[in-house]
């Protein structure tokens, strides 16, 4: 069940971080708040974090999730983004009904059957990706649709019918 979700929210994550002007993208709204940059790099790296960890059996928190230094704009951060999720979602479609049920521990706090970190790698990305939206009219950028057409996809739209 969590497969197609994962797929569907992989591409508006996408179409979110490719929407950063990459002339912008040190933007923050305070001086506490993560770069868009930075914050698309969190998003990305987070759920490929939690995909490999249920993929894998375990969670590895002794492996960086550093940005590579080859990474350096919104459109590296949304490629590296595809290669990575294709090649963990192909992971976790092979799994076994017993793989995905093996109880995983998550830094002591939670111990779950893994298929339940799915969902938590969803919240996540979809929370800090509603914070990276917020970002993108105050950088001059058009939010794309999410859930339902954005104002901008709508004034496209009417214009394009004219």
């Amino acid at each position: 069940m969590a497969l197609p979700a994962l797929k569907a929210e992989h591409r508006t994550t996408r179409k979110i971080i490719e929407a950063i002007p990459e002339d912008q993208s040190n933007y923050r709204p305070d001086a506490i708040s993560k770069t868009a940059l930075e914050l698309a790099w969190h998003i990305a790296s987070a759920e490929m974090f939690f995909l490999e960890a249920v993929a894998a059996g375990e969670f590895d928190l002794t492996r960086s999730r550093r940005r590579p230094d080859s990474v350096r704009t919104p459109a590296d951060i949304s490629a590296w983004y595809a290669e990575a999720f294709q090649a963990g979602f192909e992971r976790l479609t092979n799994l076994s009904t017993d793989q995905l049920l093996k109880t995983m521990d998550f830094r002591g706090a939670f111990q779950l059957p893994a298929v339940m970190y799915l969902q938590f790698a969803l919240n996540h990305a979809i929370h800090h990706r509603g914070q990276l939206s917020v970002y993108l009219r105050p950088m001059g950028a058009k939010v794309p649709t999410i859930y339902g057409e954005s104002h901008a996809d709508a004034e496209a739209r009417k214009a394009s019918s004219v």
